[in-house]
């Protein structure tokens, strides 16, 4: 498909999402990140992460994770019309099956180098993302998608979901004998993200049931109580444990604003789905944002601090792309519901860093870091890991409404005569 260098119109009377030049511009950086990143399939068995250039990485070791957000990356990319997904989702739907999944103990491991299993553990991070997996494979259609949804709802049933707080546990080893007590909001969010998915692709109650369960129990009474930011980290009782610090980059101390962007949107989409209610969701979305915004805004560099202190103040203050595009993907969900001026504003300036700062445009694909001087960087991210998160900020804009937006995005990116 062809693309355009024009982003948007600066004039401040034509919002973005509505100009056919923004769209344009959205649908051709959208084919060239999946042009860039069909890089990965190479040899198999599974996926190669991708260097700076576009080379695949010679380390061949694969998280769950991983697997699962190409899968679910191509598969939104076939519904809008690019070319030649199949091959990926394939060969990601029998990694998949075969290979993480645990044949002696059930459930998936956590990483894989080839065939042999590099770490075992059973972590709810990773299966939420297989149900992602499987929902989006149905809605295109996969043979083996059914499979999967019945396989991984069966072990998050049985082995993460906690009814009586209504939310999923986080870890186990592989056989499923505990090792922690830890109970997290990052697993929980992705987890709402995966039951969405879900019940779009199969019309389930109880996927939609569990989502909203989640959400009331971070944004209506866990953010409230926290001026609006999302703690993180969690005892077995679902009390906020403030002075958990584990991993830097799966489970740092404090709030992430990026979280609170994806947290908001999900809201969003959950309160669509579930028929508009009367229960103040998009209110409570806005103030969750509005948060976010405000604090992790760095106003001298610009771009998004990865986490923030108990003060609300900037604690960590990388900044990475994920969280800049978690932002982008509310702020065009409450410009489609009831836009202001400062969402516009928003929108366009975080567009403008991410084309910028983030956006490769020599060699395609995004930067996962960036330096105190806007350069990029590479102290946690090794080359460019990761196409789920760029793709959903580049389509989600251009999907009509807040939920169904897999399906509603349209053949924006069917090659035309012109590219």
């Amino acid at each position: 498909m062809a693309q355009t260098d024009r982003i948007g119109p600066e004039t401040k009377g034509s919002p973005w999402l509505q100009d056919g030049g923004h769209r344009a511009w959205l649908a051709g950086q959208a084919a060239g990140l999946v042009d860039f990143h069909r890089a990965s399939l190479g040899a198999g068995p599974g996926f190669h992460v991708l260097g700076t250039d576009g080379a695949p990485l010679p380390d061949r070791v694969q998280e769950l994770h991983a697997t699962t957000r190409m899968i679910h990356s191509y598969a939104l990319a076939k519904l809008a019309g690019a070319p030649a997904c199949d091959a990926i989702i394939d060969r990601g739907m029998a990694y998949l099956f075969h290979h993480h999944r645990d044949p002696d103990h059930g459930g998936y491991v956590w990483a894989l180098e080839g065939d042999a299993v590099h770490d075992g553990r059973k972590l709810a991070y990773g299966h939420v993302f297989v149900l992602l997996a499987g929902a989006s494979a149905r809605l295109v259609g996969h043979p083996d998608a059914d499979r999967l949804i019945d396989d991984i709802a069966q072990v998050l049933d049985a082995r993460f979901w906690e009814d009586g707080p209504g939310l999923f546990r986080d870890e186990w080893n592989r056989d499923w004998t505990p090792f922690s007590t830890y109970r997290g909001m990052n697993a929980n969010m992705h987890g709402v993200e995966a039951l969405l998915a879900a019940y779009e692709a199969t019309g389930e109650a109880v996927f939609l049931d569990r989502a909203g369960r989640i959400l009331d129990f971070f944004t209506a009474r866990i953010a409230p109580d926290h001026g609006w930011r999302l703690p993180e980290h969690y005892t077995a009782d679902w009390t906020v444990d403030p002075g958990y610090a584990g991993d830097p980059m799966f489970r740092p101390a404090g709030t992430t604003p990026g979280h609170s962007f994806e947290l908001a949107r999900l809201l969003l989409q959950y309160w669509d789905l579930a028929g508009r209610p009367d229960d103040g969701a998009p209110d409570r979305a806005r103030k969750l944002v509005g948060a976010a915004l405000d604090a992790g805004w760095d106003d001298t560099r610009g771009g998004l601090v990865y986490t923030l202190g108990a003060d609300g103040r900037p604690a960590i203050r990388a900044r990475y792309w994920w969280p800049l595009t978690e932002a982008l993907g509310v702020l065009a969900s409450l410009l489609k519901l009831d836009p202001t001026p400062a969402d516009e504003d928003w929108y366009r300036r975080l567009w403008h860093f991410a084309d910028a700062h983030f956006i490769d445009h020599r060699h395609g694909g995004w930067f996962p870091e960036i330096d105190d001087d806007g350069a990029p960087a590479a102290t946690q991210f090794r080359g460019k890991p990761d196409i789920y998160h760029a793709l959903q900020a580049l389509l989600l804009p251009l999907a009509p409404g807040l939920s169904r937006q897999a399906t509603g995005i349209g053949p924006v990116l069917a090659p035309t005569a012109g590219g």
